[in-house]
C-alpha cells in the first residue's frame, strides 16, 4: 500500500513539473501563407509578396518623400484580422513613430509608399506579434489599411 501511494504521489509530482515547462514557439508560416492567399483571392486584391513573406497592396503610391526603415513617419491606419475584426485604429490625423520601433511588417512595408500614398499590408505572424501579445492571439495574420501622411 505504501509503495502504491508513493508511486501515485511521484506521478502527480512529475505531472506538475511538466506543466511548468515553457511552451516552444509555434511555426505558423504555412498556415499564415494560406490565410493570406485566401484573403487576397476572396477580396480580389493584387498584392506583391516580398522575400520575408510580407504582402502589400499599393492603392496610391504617393508623390512625396519615401521613408527608409529608420525614418520617423506619421501614418493613419486601421488594423484588423482576416475575419474583419478590428483590433486597432488611429484617427485621421495619424500616429507618429519611428519605423525601427514597430513590428517588422511595418518597418519593411511602410517604405513601399511615398508621402500621400496608401494601401494594405498583409503581415504574417513572424513579422507581427508571433505567438501573441495583448489582444493579438498567437499566429495571427494582421492586415493594415495604411496611409503615409508624412515622413517627419
Amino acid at each position: 500500500m505504501k509503495s502504491t501511494l508513493l508511486a501515485l504521489v511521484s506521478l502527480l509530482f512529475v505531472s506538475c513539473l511538466s506543466d511548468n515547462e515553457p511552451s516552444k514557439p509555434v511555426d505558423y508560416t504555412v498556415q499564415n501563407e494560406k490565410e493570406i492567399v485566401d484573403y487576397i483571392a476572396k477580396n480580389n486584391l493584387t498584392a506583391t509578396k516580398t522575400d520575408s513573406g510580407l504582402y502589400y497592396v499599393i492603392n496610391e503610391a504617393g508623390t512625396g518623400v519615401q521613408p527608409t526603415a529608420s525614418s520617423n513617419v506619421t501614418v493613419a491606419y486601421k488594423g484588423y484580422f482576416t475575419n474583419g475584426n478590428i483590433f486597432d485604429k488611429s484617427d485621421s490625423a495619424g500616429f507618429s513613430f519611428g519605423l525601427n520601433e514597430v513590428i517588422k511588417g511595418w518597418t519593411e512595408g511602410i517604405p513601399y509608399f511615398k508621402e500621400g500614398g496608401n494601401g494594405v499590408l498583409l503581415i504574417p505572424s513572424h513579422l507581427g506579434y508571433g505567438n501573441g501579445s495583448g489582444p493579438i492571439p498567437g499566429g495571427a495574420v494582421l492586415i493594415f489599411d495604411v496611409k503615409l501622411i508624412k515622413v517627419n
